[in-house]
């Protein structure tokens, strides 16, 4: 028996009944139509079970409630946002109770003074983001999928974004957590103080944790002031070796651009064929940089010497704010396009050093060729993070077999590079074997003996991470 199996017998009562028992009805589904809909998340090929009961809580109490009843029942439970994770960490197992926590989605404070906001795990990222300007305030972390995508969720998997180059990674925005442990105890880890440094920094062991240890209730956000309005350059280059040689020349030269992405030309043709956008399809890698420094014009003008200089064939600076939204959500489309081109995607989150970007970018080139394959590539190239999109249609079992392969092939290629699997999606069932590979044994088991401390009967997302 599993340390999340117990034995049904009359001591340990009706799942339902006990949910029920402190929580209202309409926050318990159990049809089975629709508890379906709760069964996984964006990723392709992983595996996903059928849940016992779906549970939509308010508050913390319930949370409470929900954790307590699964220790006493040794029931698992998966806690989820809005599901657009693409690692199959919020996919359910089967009987699991799916703690769906987008119903607690206050803001409960914007702080101008000490530049936080304590916000409910259930916060959209581009409310908070919307809301926090009205003070003058940015919240920095910007997911793709920012108008969906929830802040427990970017906690969970340490999600980062078009603005990591300057800004950096949900990781370093979270300064304090509220936290109801597997058996239904809340503990409190971090501050509110612009500095501390009492203790283990438990709230840094919770953010990419993936449900793993504890459910996030509430946390404090670091802010930052709202900088000027970004202007963006795009940048055409003959070759992926080039515009990464840019990327490469603008670090190197001290620039700090607000944004540094890349879209090779198989992403540039998909989000033109989806939305008509007019992005030039003769280039082989289109670069975009933006600043949103006092003066982006000369920023501009200095990264687009350093772009010609590494055989740029053609840099265009936005006249205007207007004009740099249009490239920039042509960048957002990109992971959009692409699934639109074949049917089924397989997105892979590889990370390298910056130097090794054009060695990852040939390399991907190679295993296209090699498994006949589309594959495009959008990366925040400022920092490394690359997201080779696998295009496939998974009717076809020998295409969706090859599909697999490159993107393992793609892994290894990442680690060979000095890199890591991933950048921000996470592990969750995905990624499994190669978290292994990547952090070694004795890696792998001080992981499993900090999950234990935390989750001692196992009952917190099981199967995800290890």
């Amino acid at each position: 028996m599993s340390r999340i199996e117990a034995p049904r017998d009359e001591h340990t009562g009706n799942l339902t009944d006990r949910l029920l028992a402190g929580l209202p009805a309409e926050a318990v589904l159990t049809d089975p139509d629709v508890t379906a809909s709760y069964a996984h998340d964006m990723a392709s090929f992983c595996s996903a079970g059928s849940p016992a009961v779906v549970v939509l809580p308010r508050t913390v109490e319930q949370v409470q409630h929900v954790l307590r009843t699964a220790t006493e029942l040794r029931v698992p439970v998966v806690p989820q946002g809005a599901r657009t994770g693409l690692s199959g960490g919020a996919n359910a197992t089967d009987g699991c109770i799916v703690l769906s926590l987008t119903r607690m989605n206050r803001i409960l404070e914007i702080s101008p003074v000490d530049r936080i906001a304590v916000v409910e795990p259930g916060v959209v990222n581009a409310a908070l983001s919307r809301a926090v300007e009205e003070h003058g305030l940015s919240y920095p972390p910007d997911p793709s999928s920012w108008e969906t995508c929830t802040i427990g969720g970017n906690i969970g998997t340490a999600s980062g974004g078009l603005c990591c180059v300057k800004y950096g990674v949900t990781a370093e925005y979270v300064l304090g957590l509220d936290v109801v442990l597997a058996d239904g105890r809340l503990m409190s880890t971090g501050r509110r103080t612009a500095k501390g440094v009492a203790g283990y920094d438990l709230t840094r062991l919770f953010v990419g944790s993936e449900g793993s240890l504890g459910i996030v209730v509430r946390a404090v956000l670091a802010l930052k002031p709202k900088p000027p309005r970004q202007l963006v350059l795009a940048a055409e280059f003959a070759s992926a070796g080039a515009a990464c040689d840019a990327v490469c020349r603008i670090m190197a030269g001290g620039h700090v651009p607000s944004l540094l992405e890349l879209m090779d030309r198989t992403t540039v043709k998909a989000v033109n064929d989806l939305a008509h956008m007019g992005l030039p399809e003769t280039t082989e890698a289109l670069l975009l940089a933006a600043f949103d420094t006092p003066e982006p014009a000369a920023d501009l003008a200095a990264v687009g010497a350093l772009c010609e200089a590494a055989g740029a064939t053609q840099v265009v600076p936005a006249e205007d704010a207007a004009e740099s939204e249009m490239l920039l959500q042509a960048r957002r489309l990109a992971l959009t396009a692409l699934e639109a081109a074949k049917g089924t995607t397989m997105i892979d989150d590889v990370c390298v050093p910056r130097s090794r970007l054009g060695a990852l970018l040939e390399g991907v080139d190679r295993i296209a060729a090699k498994y006949d394959l589309t594959i495009g590539v959008c990366a925040h190239a400022g920092d490394g993070n690359t997201h080779p999109t696998v295009c496939f249609d998974a009717r076809d079992p020998d295409e969706s077999r090859r599909a697999r392969a490159s993107f393992d092939e793609i892994m290894a290629l990442g680690l060979e590079l000095g890199g890591t699997i991933t950048g921000e999606h996470g592990v969750g069932v995905l990624k499994k074997e190669w978290l292994a590979r990547e952090i070694g044994p004795v890696g792998v088991e001080m992981q499993r003996a900090v999950k234990q401390v935390f989750d001692p009967l196992g009952i917190l997302n099981p199967g995800k991470l290890f």
